[in-house]
């Protein structure tokens, strides 16, 4: 098929990781569910800031950029709370206390069942949106306060999102007019059944992602994906920029089982290339193909590779650019541990755990030389 992917990296830590995101060239930001935050430099593969003692898992991280700096600041969903830290201190490891704001948001009695928080920036970095398993999506206007399974800003779109989650709706919003403009419901009336007739889990929406010229992806429990290219931009020059995003259209959408589990993480690397991952780890990167001047309105997917991930039991988090795809989740034996796979090239041994940079060298006791 061409496109091969080999394990460049593996980092192993002590607690699962439960999200991951890129800052600066080079910076691997990594959450874990004990409440802990590292960054890793990736042309050293070690650890050079972290934060621990949060409130929780950390469910999302959000980089901003910072003029001047080389490190980015990060927006971290954690428990119930949303926090932002300022990395480029001397500070090595950071606790709550160094936030430069905390938020809570969504307070229930049961915390023990809850989806972690999930978090978008919109493109003018004005506003954060949040997403609760319960259903409500929030904002807050960056600079006075802050903060579903999973919310996105539609990229050219100032006022608009999309948001999905496990009552099997995808709901385009404008934020700030408070108003619902469009939805599609994820049952029987979208969807085919399974070829063997049988679903072992229902469609909820686990994941989901936007395409750099607007096409939207979303990855569902029952193995479903779904693109939908209603909302792509046109690189037509004479042709109008409609007033709303018009993406979740069922005339211009695609929607095929294409995995045996859960889809928990979807992530486009270029306009039109799609790669996605199971909870098991299978790993599937796929070409769209799709005319909207063709009378027929077929959409494609054309497999370009596919792989096992190599140590993960379980897959948390996913990261995709044009040269790597970042795989995070926890082994077999319960701590957490992350895969870098390259585009290309050889396999290289793995990195030893990384605890926090404190605990690397244990504290000599009283008496020793």
């Amino acid at each position: 098929m061409g496109t091969i992917y080999t394990t460049q990296d593996t980092f192993s830590i002590p607690a699962p990781v439960s999200s991951l995101t890129l800052g600066h060239v080079g910076q691997l930001y990594a959450g874990s569910d004990d409440g802990s935050l590292r960054v890793y430099d990736l042309s050293t593969n070690k650890v050079s800031k972290a934060i621990r003692g949060l409130s929780g898992e950390v469910s999302s991280i959000i980089c901003v950029k910072r003029p001047g700096s080389e490190l980015r600041d990060a927006w971290i969903a954690h428990g119930r709370m949303i926090s932002r830290f300022k990395l480029d201190t001397k500070k090595m490891i950071q606790t709550l206390d160094d936030a430069l704001v905390s938020l809570t948001v969504g307070e229930t009695k049961d915390r023990s069942s809850q989806p972690g928080l999930k978090l978008a920036l919109n493109g003018n970095k004005s506003h954060l949106a949040f997403g609760l398993d319960s259903g409500v999506v929030g904002l807050v206007e960056l600079g006075k306060k802050e903060i579903c399974s999973s919310v996105q800003f539609i990229s050219d779109r100032g006022n608009e999102l999309v948001s999905a989650g496990y009552d099997h709706f995808v709901k385009h919003l404008d934020f700030i007019k408070d108003e619902f403009i469009s939805g599609i419901q994820m049952d029987d009336s979208t969807l085919a059944a399974p070829e063997n007739g049988i679903s072992f889990s229902p469609p909820f929406v686990l994941s989901t992602a936007f395409s750099p010229s607007g096409v939207f992806a979303i990855g569902t429990a029952d193995g479903r994906l779904g693109v939908f290219f209603g909302g792509e931009r046109s690189t037509a020059p004479l042709k109008k920029k409609p007033k709303r995003w018009p993406g979740l259209s069922t005339a211009e959408m695609l929607l095929l089982k294409v995995a045996d589990g859960p889809i928990v993480a979807v992530s486009f690397s270029q306009a039109r290339v799609l790669t996605i991952s199971t909870m098991l780890g299978v790993l599937t990167q796929y070409e769209l193909i799709y005319d909207a001047q063709d009378d027929q309105g077929q959409a494609l997917l054309k497999q370009l590779w596919q792989g096992d991930v190599k140590t993960i039991e379980k897959v948390n988090a996913m990261l995709v650019d044009e040269r790597r795809i970042i795989v995070g989740g926890l082994s077999k034996d319960g701590k957490g541990v992350i895969e870098v796979w390259k585009k290309g090239g050889a396999s290289i041994a793995a990195v030893p755990e990384a605890p926090l940079p404190e605990e690397q060298t244990p504290a000599k006791e009283e008496g020793e030389n």
